[in-house]
């Protein structure tokens, strides 16, 4: 007998039954506290190696290979993930949220999608994190947690299908499937530095995947490799492998990259130099895509802001933003009114104010929303043909950082939505690529082709992929040559020819005039905000707000640069740094009229 049964002995009733039931049970608790500790232990290490991506791991072992002389099949060998919004036979379909986890049953079926990629050879190694109700971009999650950005672990991974694009980046798996409804797919993709693909709509089965707005979802993929990108997409897009080789249109929307922090030198030109440099692609051409969506679809101008600058035509696009979100609000009243008033979800607040507008949303409209949508798929049609595709920046911002302010967050959805609602409202494939980085923030650039042209944008990616990632890796290395300093008469004898211009209406005559100035003369203020000015007149915000940003630097006094900057700003929907310069321009002059109306619009616009 033990040493610790003889002490046990001494000072209790062995021969009683009773010691020993209470000697079981409590040997029976602290084994199960052990295996409690242990199992949460384990879990927590599995979650801290997934970087919080997964929700549950398993096991799902692909459908047997045919016996030779078959050929093997296309995804063997691959591991996937899938978002938490896919049916996986004998699991509860969590939404991203424990409240929907807790009041629904286990699927009876997996979904289509899911099913042909393991018929197809891959294995799927568990279900990923998920905005809640997928009703969000930023890829935070109050019941399960934020997946860690693998490139910024301090900031957003994007969403809503944050947790399958962090499980590619993290390479935990060859490729995921999500959902992109107004951006789930690109926006993550974008933010982890990979390559994300929307699919026409339609183009992909969505039986068995929960819906959040039936006109606007897409069955969506991740993938690090442009070939596991353009396997994927054969399987799941069942389309035919030999196809005519087309030229293709490279269409670069300059008003859309204005939005964009990023310098043109690290997107434009990087996709420009491969354009050139590779057989079969047309010198590409330059658009204002804004001005050509006001023009060509005429149902928008019901849902016009009052705005000083709508002839950029970026409020086209801020209207057109302005009605896929309503139509996903009227949708997903309608699939899911009555479990939302009737179980009252725990959700995160961001969330929470989502799905109360929505259930709160009327279908007044709903009518015109759907025409919108046929215009907007016959414009691109018209505009892209068989062969052209737009290349626009895939969002606006660098990644938030975690748990931001809600104000900053507004900002951040408004321009966003600006550059995610082209193909969500048209219905037209997209595809987002990474190019590097740029002040250690991923950067990616976005290919849109016409709806139904799904192979044709894979071979483009799969084409132009590695010359690409050569250029971006290029362009980072290089520096921006200096400007050079010359004679002050010449300089302001140039900027009077380009005040002569500028009165004139020839806005381009008047940048180039004031350009020759700045060239001769870098340290005047006056330069660059009269350039400022004629970038105005031009729609070109971006440019003009960098020229302010100098001529205060040189003039901190200069209020017609503060003016022109938060005009600028403003045009690209970055209203609380606008409304800043609009206050700095009454701290210098407090009667200044046009300071004091923008100060109150922008005011505003920010409370809503």
């Amino acid at each position: 007998m033990s040493k610790a049964l003889h002490q046990l002995k001494k000072h209790i009733d062995v021969s009683n039954p009773k010691t020993w039931i209470v000697i079981a049970a409590g040997v029976a608790g602290i084994v199960i506290l052990v295996e409690t500790r242990r199992r949460k232990r384990r879990a927590t290490l599995l979650t801290r190696e997934g970087l919080g991506a997964f929700v549950e791991r398993f096991e799902l072992l692909p459908f047997p290979q045919p016996p030779p002389p078959a050929s093997r099949l296309l995804l063997s060998g691959f591991k996937f993930a899938v978002t938490d919004i896919f049916d996986v036979k004998g699991y509860v379909t969590g939404f991203g949220s424990t409240s929907w986890k807790r009041t629904h049953e286990e699927a009876t079926k997996t979904a289509v999608a899911v099913t042909a990629l393991l018929k197809n050879g891959a294995t799927c190694v568990g279900k990923t994190v998920l905005d809640e109700l997928s009703f969000g971009i930023t890829g935070e999650n109050m019941d399960f947690g934020s997946p860690a950005n693998p490139v910024l672990p301090s900031h957003i991974p994007g969403g809503s299908s944050s947790g399958s694009a962090v499980a590619v980046a993290s390479q935990l798996v060859d490729f995921a499937i999500g959902t992109d409804t107004i951006g789930g797919v690109r926006v993550p993709a974008s933010f982890c530095g990979i390559l994300g693909y929307r699919p026409s709509h339609g183009a992909v089965s969505t039986i068995g995947v929960l819906p959040s707005s039936q006109s606007l979802d897409t069955v969506g993929w991740f993938a690090r490799d442009p070939s596991i990108l353009h396997r994927v997409g054969h399987i799941l897009l069942q389309i035919n492998p030999v196809e005519p080789r087309r030229v293709r249109n490279l269409m670069i929307a300059d008003d859309l990259f204005q939005l964009s922090k990023v310098p043109k030198q690290k997107t434009v030109h990087v996709v420009n130099k491969v354009a050139e440099n590779l057989s079969g692609y047309q010198p590409p051409k330059h658009v204002n895509f804004g001005q050509y969506i006001a023009s060509n679809v005429p149902s928008l101008k019901g849902f016009h802001e009052q705005s000083i600058n709508v002839k950029n035509g970026i409020s086209a696009l801020k209207a057109l933003s302005s009605v896929m979100i309503s139509l996903q609000r009227c949708e997903f009243k309608t699939n899911h009114e009555e479990w939302v008033k009737s179980v009252k979800p725990r959700l995160g607040p961001e969330v929470s104010d989502r799905v109360l507008a929505a259930i709160n949303t009327t279908h007044e409209n709903i009518k015109i929303f759907y025409k919108v949508r046929t215009e907007m798929r016959a414009a691109l049609h018209s505009l892209l043909k068989d062969d052209g595709i737009l290349v626009i920046p895939t969002v606006a911002d660098p990644p938030l950082k975690l748990n931001s302010k809600k104000a900053v967050f507004s900002e951040f959805h408004d321009r966003a939505f600006t550059l995610l609602s082209i193909a969500s409202m048209s219905g037209c494939c997209q595809v987002t690529v990474p190019l590097g980085k740029h002040e250690d923030f991923p950067i990616s650039v976005s290919f849109i082709a016409f709806h139904g042209a799904d192979k044709f944008l894979l071979d483009t990616v799969l084409d132009m992929y590695p010359s690409l990632q050569e250029q971006a890796s290029i362009t980072s290395n290089s520096l921006p040559l200096p400007d050079t300093n010359g004679d002050m008469d010449a300089s302001e004898l140039l900027k009077e020819k380009g005040n002569a211009a500028f009165k004139g209406r020839q806005w381009n005559k008047a940048v180039n005039y004031y350009t020759e100035a700045i060239k001769l003369n870098e340290t005047n203020a006056t330069y660059y905000c009269n350039r400022a000015a004629a970038y105005l007149e031009l729609g070109c915000f971006q440019q003009a707000a960098e020229d302010c940003s100098k001529a205060i630097l040189l003039d901190k006094k200069n209020v017609k640069a503060y003016l022109r900057r938060g005009t600028a700003r403003e045009s690209l929907l970055c209203y609380k740094e606008a409304a800043q310069d609009f206050k700095h321009a009454l701290v210098l002059e407090p009667r200044n009229k046009v300071a004091s109306l923008a100060e109150k619009r922008l005011r505003k616009l920010m409370s809503r």
